[in-house]
């Protein structure tokens, strides 16, 4: 199975260039998981005709945050994920999320604009970096793939800029 992971959208609307990069890299993914900070629904257009779970980030619109949680539990193929975005500073990340998801084979997360794939005591760490850079330090633009097979693997994806034109 092929999930596709993507965080920190920060767009009012669904753009070309979002609905470009769905389409490429998410183009055979079973289901997408969005880690927060989506913004504005108008921009979860770009994901029609894909199962989507998402969760509210910090700088989502009431609306966002009404319709979806802070956290979720998903299951798949015997896997049990953990998605949050995250809060705070980047520092120590890691434990905050995991005390929200104590006993878990992966946790995906947002907010830090950093991409994480790390496994710390048994538990995937997945941070698929952020959709839109708006860290200036960090303007570059990354997805994420998690597959189930034999376990979970991540990898994170750079969207080179020439992919932009």
């Amino acid at each position: 199975m092929k999930i596709g992971v993507i965080s920190d959208t920060h767009l009012k609307i669904s753009t070309p260039f979002l609905n470009r990069v769905i389409g490429h890299y998410f183009k055979d993914v079973d289901l997408v998981l969005h880690a927060g900070d989506i913004t504005t629904p108008d921009v979860l257009e770009a994901f029609n005709g894909k199962e989507l779970i998402a969760v509210s980030g910090n700088m989502d619109s009431p609306e966002i945050k009404r319709r979806f949680p802070q956290k979720e539990t998903v299951t798949v193929k015997g896997i049990t994920m953990g998605l949050t975005h995250g809060t705070g500073s980047p520092f120590g990340i890691t434990k905050r999320v995991r005390v929200l998801f104590p006993q878990i084979d992966c946790i995906v997360f947002g907010h830090t604009h950093v991409p994480m794939n790390k496994t710390e005591g048994g538990t995937l760490f997945f941070n698929p970096g952020s959709f839109k850079a708006c860290i200036p330090h960090f303007w570059r633009r990354t997805i994420g793939i998690l597959e189930i097979k034999d376990g979970i693997k991540g990898r994170v994806i750079r969207i080179p800029r020439s992919f932009r034109k």
